[in-house]
């Protein structure tokens, strides 16, 4: 089929953009607006069917998460967070993932998006299908992770598995996919590839050597990259090995992340590479004439994103030769000088991919695991009924047998119940997993031959990785225990630091001792500051009721480090 003649259905849902994380937040849903408004400054909405998705319920989410995960995220609001997360130690960890107004609606947004564009690319009714609000590929089984509360990947790809033998999942996001990895690391139905940063780098894992376990040994391609990836690197390692797992593992449908993080000049990615550079491998993919999910995912210059899902949105229509590179006039035209082109140019960051053999070297050894695995693995195909399994076998809605109350009820006394029994057990780091039975790779420390135990051992421990600033930040324990070392082995990287907090009795903005990240602090709002506590400095000017906030460092004030960082609050 010609490229430039495939169906192309865009899913968008203009409430998507009306969310937020909070005031300093690097991740930023109204990017979805931006893309969604410059797609139809330059007439691509007309070339394309535009659907509205059906926002997830419950019961789909649970195909993958917990029923207590989902249950929680459809209860928790910013008020109730701290007493449904245990004081932070279930579901949401530090402040990567806060509890803002909506979370639970936004999630359902996103997860109904893939579903929704699984179901049609799965129905035959369209070739290749957007999801930019998608992409969410942190998030795990029972807990959020890296701004990801709902992995709507893991979604989409269970419901092409419904009527596909094997799909192929690629990640372009400067950060691991180890979100969907873990969800498919023991199955030879889904190959995972991930080509990222690896390192002292949120998540810390996608070691070459991870391959999958049981069934799934060889199934998780993993490509860890350096600091500086340029076009020409990332092409010269992306098209090798994307072309032999097509020969080699036949896919019936592809699934691509396009986490927008990894191009050039992103506030918390590391790789340079230009708008091209990124959209090259959504032409590559579509140029297989294989059917195609495109998601969006990480990206935190949001003028960056959102110029470049368009232009892949562009990519995807066959049209990225004809569109003018002038931008043209739309409702954030302001947000996109001072050249007001569509483009994202490299800078001089220097490319440590090239340097020792290392791309070699690794294209070296994903071929050596390509070669291991059976050729297109088959798989006995059955019929799956449409309806969910209470329907189709007969039994009645759990919504009909209990009220909320009887609920609510039911989750305090549990909740009551396990407090008891973990004050009564005595303090064992290593019972401590919040990973149980049912996670693919929760038991991967058992088996010897899993090369993948080494990067995800820390998973096992008291505490989480975060992404910004490279940090590590302690977890409790469920045991009520706190971990005894602060060594980055027994830790887990967040993704960034808030530095300003908004102290209530004083009604001043309190600084711990630091920098800020883009000219803002605190969490996930001024009315929500004073909730993360704060230290080392207290602000001179308080903060009139009902004004914004808006945060300068005066540098000169500062004395080496351990003076007040002076900041100026204006409205």
């Amino acid at each position: 089929m010609s490229s430039s003649k495939r169906r192309v259905s865009y899913y968008y849902d203009s409430d998507v953009g009306l969310f937020s994380y909070g005031l300093g937040h690097p991740m930023k849903p109204h990017r979805m607006r931006m893309t969604h408004d410059l797609v139809s400054a330059y007439g691509m909405l007309d070339k394309m069917h535009v659907l509205r998705p059906r926002r997830a319920t419950p019961e789909n989410i649970t195909a993958f998460h917990t029923d207590e995960y989902i249950h929680f995220l459809s209860r928790v609001t910013p008020e109730t967070a701290e007493e449904l997360t245990y004081h932070g130690t279930r579901f949401l960890v530090g402040d990567d993932n806060p509890a803002f107004e909506g979370v639970f609606e936004f999630c359902t947004i996103s997860a109904g998006g893939s579903i929704d564009a699984a179901h049609r690319i799965a129905g035959g009714a369209a070739d290749i299908a957007i999801n930019w609000a998608g992409g969410l590929h942190h998030a795990k089984k029972r807990e959020a992770s890296g701004f990801c509360y709902v992995n709507d990947i893991v979604l989409g790809i269970l419901e092409l598995l419904r009527t596909f033998q094997r799909v192929l999942y690629i990640d372009i996001d400067c950060h691991h996919g180890d979100g969907v990895e873990e969800a498919f690391y023991t199955t030879d139905r889904v190959l995972t590839c991930s080509f990222h940063k690896f390192g002292e780098y949120f998540p810390g894992t996608g070691h070459v050597d991870d391959h999958g376990r049981d069934k799934g040994l060889g199934y998780a391609v993993n490509v860890p990259l350096r600091d500086g990836l340029t076009d020409e690197s990332f092409k010269s390692v992306f098209e090798p090995v994307i072309q032999r797992i097509l020969d080699w593992f036949q896919p019936s449908a592809v699934v691509l992340q396009c986490g927008a993080d990894s191009l050039s000049g992103d506030k918390l990615g590391c790789f340079n590479l230009t708008m091209e550079g990124h959209a090259n491998c959504v032409k590559y993919l579509r140029k297989s004439g294989l059917p195609l999910i495109l998601l969006g995912g990480g990206g935190y210059t949001i003028k960056n994103v959102s110029r470049t899902w368009a232009y892949e949105t562009a990519c995807a229509l066959g049209i990225e030769d004809t569109i003018d590179r002038k931008l043209p006039w739309n409702s954030y035209f302001e947000w996109f000088g001072p050249r007001y082109r569509l483009e994202v140019a490299e800078n001089n960051m220097d490319d440590l991919n090239p340097k020792d053999g290392y791309l070699d070297s690794i294209k070296e050894q994903v071929f050596k695991q390509m070669s291991a695995l059976p050729f297109a693995p088959s798989v006995q195909m059955h019929e799956v009924p449409e309806e969910s399994v209470a329907e189709h076998l007969g039994l009645p809605s759990m919504r009909a047998t209990n009220t909320d109350h009887e609920s609510e009820e039911l989750d305090k006394n549990l909740g009551n119940h396990f407090r008891r029994v973990f004050s009564l057990r005595r303090p064992d780091v290593s019972s401590s997993d919040d990973d149980g039975p049912e996670s693919p790779a929760s038991d991967s420390d058992d088996d010897a031959q899993s090369s993948g135990s080494r990067s995800r051992s820390h998973l096992r421990n008291v505490s989480k990785r975060s992404l910004y600033p490279h940090q590590y930040v302690k977890r409790m324990s469920l045991l009520g225990t706190k971990p005894k070392t602060e060594d980055p082995g027994t830790t887990a990287r967040r993704f960034f630091h808030s530095s300003a907090v908004w102290d209530p009795a004083l009604r001043t903005v309190v600084v711990r001792d630091g920098g800020a990240f883009n000219g803002y602090y605190g969490n996930s709002g001024l009315n929500e500051l004073g909730r993360f506590g704060g230290s080392n400095g207290i602000i001179q000017d308080q903060i009139p009721n009902g004004h914004d906030m808006d945060v300068d460092i005066d540098s000169e004030l500062r004395d080496n480090g351990s003076q007040v960082d002076a900041i100026s609050i204006g409205s």
